[in-house]
């Protein structure tokens, strides 16, 4: 496993709700950059230098990950849905034979 892969994936919903999973430090750190420049408030700081400093090898990636959970909590992006959920959606959604 790479050193900056959550040891469980995190599943945000994202876009029109629709699922994501968040493997690693990578992942959140895009999804962090990403976030909306007028919606950004401390959870978000707190989370963004954490993964940051999980890539530049300062603190564990499951440091981070606990962070990101925690901003992502704030913001009701937590989903509830399994790994195999998420897989099987987007699956479906690129697939027309899976219905």
């Amino acid at each position: 496993m790479k050193p900056d892969m959550f040891r469980e994936p995190v599943t945000i919903l994202v876009g029109l709700g629709f699922p994501a999973q968040v493997r690693g430090v990578t992942d959140a750190y895009r999804h962090l950059v990403e976030w909306p420049g007028s919606l950004r408030e401390r959870a978000h700081a707190v989370a963004l230098n954490a993964c940051q400093a999980a890539l530049r090898g300062e603190i564990e990636s499951e440091t981070a990950r606990g962070l990101f959970v925690a901003f992502a909590e704030k913001h009701e992006l937590l989903t509830t849905e399994t790994p195999a959920v998420v897989a099987a959606r987007s699956r479906s959604d690129t697939d027309p034979h899976v219905q």
